[in-house]
């Protein structure tokens, strides 16, 4: 057929197809690399543990847990705040992403497992809903966090005339809570447990820190003695050894034989 043409005209034929052979080998890759992002973590393969602090962004507060899990094997990275971390928790989950991006380039993991505590564990879902985190959380672990609100927050609020952005998106039905908890609580990607203590007189009510979807923990449940407060939580034996054995390689469950 080729060779009915003018060389011209054949140049032209030749050139685009070669440019629409290009372009079917740019969309292939393009759709393969989007499924490789959207695609949910390994289930079996643990990678780093982050750690995300609460409000204020106070790293030590999980300065124990760390060590913990590094005595279990696992590397183990705080996720610093931006700014002074009572500042607009979208920008904290847009910052969880680079940095979980930049770890799992670094080490070469396949996925990392979240560990977020108080406004960190509203982080880590706003990570998984919203910058792409569901194709790279493998578990997603809450301790204590305000998933529907606090009433202190909004007490905050009120007596003081406002409070920080961090505190204004954590009152009850707040519009950023209200938009993260309209449609599924535990969106697919990541496995998700939530741990919480009924002595916590920060997160109120505390039934405010589970997630439909989740499995849900409670300190008192395996500890009914235990007053567990929440600057306590991240340091409770109980908390620190559920979250060894909830990011462990297996299907997410409570120790057996919980440490009070």
């Amino acid at each position: 057929m080729l060779d009915a043409l003018s060389p011209q005209r054949r140049r032209v034929v030749l050139l685009a197809a070669g440019l629409a052979l290009l372009l079917v080998l740019v969309l292939g890759v393009t759709a393969a690399l989007k499924l490789r992002t959207d695609a949910p973590a390994p289930p079996g393969v643990p990678g780093p543990v982050l750690l995300v602090p609460g409000y204020g962004g106070r790293g030590a507060s999980l300065e124990t847990m760390a060590a913990t899990l590094r005595s279990a094997g696992r590397e183990v990275v705080v996720v610093p705040p931006v700014g002074d971390g009572t500042g607009d928790l979208r920008a904290q989950a847009e910052h969880l992403d680079e940095v979980a991006r930049q770890v799992t380039r670094d080490r070469g993991a396949p996925s990392v497992d979240v560990v977020g505590y108080s406004a960190g564990g509203v982080v880590a879902r706003l990570w998984v809903r919203d910058e792409g985190g569901a194709g790279l959380a493998r578990r997603v672990l809450t301790l204590g966090s305000p998933q529907h609100g606090t009433s202190q927050a909004a007490l905050g609020a009120e007596l003081a005339g406002g409070c920080p952005e961090a505190c204004e998106q954590l009152v009850p039905d707040s519009d950023l809570l209200r938009r993260l908890n309209a449609r599924d609580e535990t969106p697919a990607g990541p496995a998700w447990v939530t741990i919480r203590s009924s002595a916590d007189q920060v997160v109120t009510p505390v039934d405010s820190a589970a997630l439909a979807g989740a499995l849900n923990l409670v300190v008192q449940d395996a500890c009914p003695a235990a007053r567990t407060s929440h600057p306590e939580l991240p340091t409770d034996p109980y908390v620190l050894a559920t979250t060894v054995a909830v990011l462990g390689p297996g299907a997410p469950a409570a120790p057996a034989r919980p440490t009070c």
